[in-house]
């Protein structure tokens, strides 16, 4: 990274969005960490507190449009700040009245997709302040903010056994309430006004097949990361009677791994070809997943597995961003928001999926090989059309 980049856009506002993102994405997972916890206390059965974890995913998924268009409406610091003070409001009232049934944890869950929003916020708030040869470069500084999830599936764990698990929202709102401070006082809108998207927008996009494609491969890739983050805490625990922190430690090294890989994905992409890259990803993931189903090694080799396999997603899902400019370079904007979407129901759609598989056979490794098989399902459609995007794609087809 040269001086040039520092020099080019406001450091102040890169990094208070990255600060911004990166407590959003650790509130946004709370709920996962915790699970064990919560759900002994309030006596939920196993597809319940799936459910429970799997809330977050969804409605961030969902509000990421809403927050999109409020980005457009209101500038990204307003709406961020708007954001912010919501899951600041549903943590306090967790804490100070806190729930007792499943119907409120879902409910503090719909909230805390909020947090999940920030996505749309942070990357244009910083972005937009770099030209073009330095935004890639500033969105993945502020997108490195899904590191967040590392810190949750680290401490949350610790804490409730420390305070209790309603003690730990309380916890969770001093960094964000710091956060919001340092946001309110350095964060800037970019000068000069950003182009609005419409609904017609994202309609028009909608009627490209090729914009369905990237939705159903980053549901596999983001999909499968973001799901396997909210439910490992709860695999690990009920498959081998790790407690809770144990669960949390193993699960946040599996995190960690997509976290770092994620930018890595996109550079090596650059050098390979998205597509390529994409194929290595499915069919190690399926590979990975259907092994881990199968309980090989036992506990110390599934956490292996699951490490590598989500090394694997991480890259993918910088890979499939690779794609998209080069493909939808006009329409970027609206396909981030369509692709992030897609990418949060494909995590709500898995983490879901587990809890149900193990209520109704009493095992995980059903819902783990058909995981794998969509991966492989994710290789042959990728595989079917690559050779009509290399011919079709006039832009960087090298690099597909």
């Amino acid at each position: 990274m040269n001086r040039s980049f520092w020099r080019a856009g406001h450091t102040p506002t890169l990094f208070s969005a990255f600060l911004y993102f990166d407590l959003s994405f650790m509130v946004w997972y709370l709920l996962g960490p915790l699970q064990v916890q919560i759900a002994g206390d309030l006596n939920l059965t196993t597809q319940q507190r799936a459910l429970m974890v799997a809330t977050p995913i969804l409605a961030g998924a969902l509000l990421r449009l809403v927050m999109g268009v409020l980005v457009d409406r209101i500038g990204a610091k307003r709406a961020g700040l708007i954001g912010q003070l919501i899951v600041i409001a549903a943590l306090f009232t967790a804490w100070q009245v806190g729930f007792s049934t499943l119907t409120g944890a879902l409910t503090l869950g719909l909230f805390l997709g909020v947090a999940g929003a920030s996505f749309a916020v942070a990357l244009p708030l910083a972005s937009r302040w770099y030209p073009p040869e330095h935004q890639g470069t500033a969105m993945g500084i502020a997108g490195a903010g899904n590191s967040g999830t590392v810190l949750a599936a680290l401490f949350a764990p610790m804490l409730a056994v420390a305070f209790g698990w309603q003690n730990v929202f309380g916890l969770a709102c001093i960094p964000l309430v710091l956060t919001l401070v340092i946001y309110a006082l350095t964060a800037r809108d970019a000068p000069g006004a950003a182009p609005k998207k419409r609904l017609g927008d994202y309609l028009a996009v909608l009627g490209e097949k090729d914009a369905w494609w990237f939705m159903f491969f980053y549901a596999i890739t983001f999909g499968g990361f973001s799901g396997f983050a909210s439910a490992l805490p709860g695999y690990f625990h009920d498959q081998f009677g790790f407690d809770a922190k144990t669960a949390g430690f193993y699960t946040a090294a599996c995190v960690l791994a997509g976290s770092v890989m994620r930018p890595i994905g996109g550079v090596l992409a650059d050098k390979v070809g998205g597509t390529k890259s994409l194929l290595v990803v499915y069919t190690a993931t399926a590979a990975l997943i259907a092994a881990a189903g199968f309980g090989l090694g036992g506990s110390a080799g599934t956490v292996t597995l699951f490490i590598a396999a989500m090394l694997f997603l991480g890259a993918g899902n910088g890979a499939v961003f690779q794609l998209v400019p080069q493909r939808f370079g006009k329409e970027i904007g609206v396909m981030t928001g369509l692709i992030g979407m897609a990418g949060g129901v494909g995590g709500f759609a898995l983490a879901a999926s587990l809890g149900a598989i193990k209520q109704a056979t009493g095992d995980y490794a059903s819902g783990l090989w058909l995981f794998a098989c969509i991966a492989a399902l994710g290789w042959m459609s990728l595989a079917g059309v690559k050779q009509r995007w290399r011919s079709d794609w006039s832009v960087a087809a090298a690099r597909v």
